[in-house]
């Protein structure tokens, strides 16, 4: 998932939290010598997660998410909206464990402390969310990975009126070139499907924008609690549309199967694993190893399914990737 590079503009912010929450002498008392062996263990473990492991986690992450595209495709008959829904059940099922040992117990106090910048940005993956699941069913992997990909430049435009966020000028010939490439990708399909996916894919990255955009407005430090509630929120309403038309909420066993095991193990999983993965890495060093899922869904795309590119998409994806590692590098010059 793009939301990795959204995750990554918070790294700094977590290194100063980890620092606060995890002074483990708060946790001793003198009196009856009693320790709270789970924050101690938390605290140890991250405190040892060295830079190297760091980069496998968050590359592990991309690994997950990487494959999403692939197993979207080994879905038999389900519609976008039962996939969305049953995949946000097994999302919403590892994530929230995670948030119970994340909060040495208090899940909820986490959850209910997002406040409203937390809900924007759970609605926003809402439309994430759908929007990926009908582009990867709709246009060719490459393309709805490669489209995904513009998340950050949209979040770049929007971040210049709404936050007042100035652009920078590397970022400005970032944001030329993937139009360029994003204009070429989309010539490709030109069919209705083909437009209706690629429109899909720009409208997720459009929710991974505003996902972003809300967590840097509220300045929120903790993610996982904001990804669970959008889980819920698009139980809620893939409910609301099911219950609406004839598809209904019965699919078969395997498609179920199979789209709880995509929330548990791809998008969840990868969840956890950047989100521990992040805490010992720069936004940029992030920034560029995220670009694993780019690369990596087509791959699995050719070699699982033999799905063929198109030209248009080879040369528009790479016009595109070179935009994304130009953003990513000026960000290692701001920061000097």
């Amino acid at each position: 998932m793009i939301v990795q590079q959204e995750i990554s503009q918070h790294s700094k912010m977590f290194h100063h939290e980890l620092e606060n929450h995890f002074n483990i002498g708060k946790n001793i008392n003198s009196d009856n010598l009693t320790i709270d062996y789970s924050t101690l263990f938390l605290g140890v473990l991250l405190s040892n997660t060295s830079y190297k492991l760091g980069v496998i986690l968050v590359l592990g992450a991309g690994l997950c998410w990487s494959g999403m595209g692939t197993a979207i495709r080994f879905i038999d008959n389900a519609t976008t909206w039962q996939i969305l829904l049953y995949r946000s059940v097994g999302m919403i099922f590892v994530l929230f464990f995670y948030i119970y040992w994340q909060s040495k117990g208090h899940p909820l106090k986490a959850l209910t402390n997002i406040g409203l910048a937390g809900l924007t940005a759970a609605i926003s993956l809402v439309l994430a969310f759908a929007g990926s699941i009908y582009a990867f069913q709709s246009t060719s992997i490459a393309n709805a990975a490669f489209l995904f990909a513009c998340a950050p430049f949209l979040t770049a435009i929007l971040a210049w009126p709404l936050l007042k966020e100035p652009i920078q000028k590397a970022t400005w010939w970032a944001l030329i070139c993937s139009m360029i490439g994003i204009l070429i990708m989309v010539s490709g399909g030109l069919s209705f499907s083909g437009i209706k996916g690629n429109l899909a894919a720009l409208t997720s990255a459009l929710g991974f924008a505003g996902f972003t955009l809300s967590l840097r407005w509220g300045k929120l430090n903790n993610m996982s609690p904001a990804i669970v509630l959008g889980g819920v929120f698009s139980i809620i309403f893939a409910g609301v549309i099911l219950s609406s038309n004839e598809s209904g909420f019965i699919i078969s066993a395997s498609d179920t199967v199979k789209s709880i095991c995509m929330g548990v193990f791809l998008l969840g999983g990868g969840m956890i694993l950047f989100s521990i993965g992040s805490k010992v890495l720069t936004a940029t060093n992030l920034a560029l190893l995220s670009m694993v899922e780019v690369i990596l869904a087509p791959v699995w795309g050719w070699i699982i399914l033999r799905e063929q590119a198109e030209f248009s998409t080879l040369i528009g994806g790479a016009i595109l990737f070179f935009a994304l590692i130009l953003n990513a590098l000026s960000g290692v010059h701001k920061n000097k």
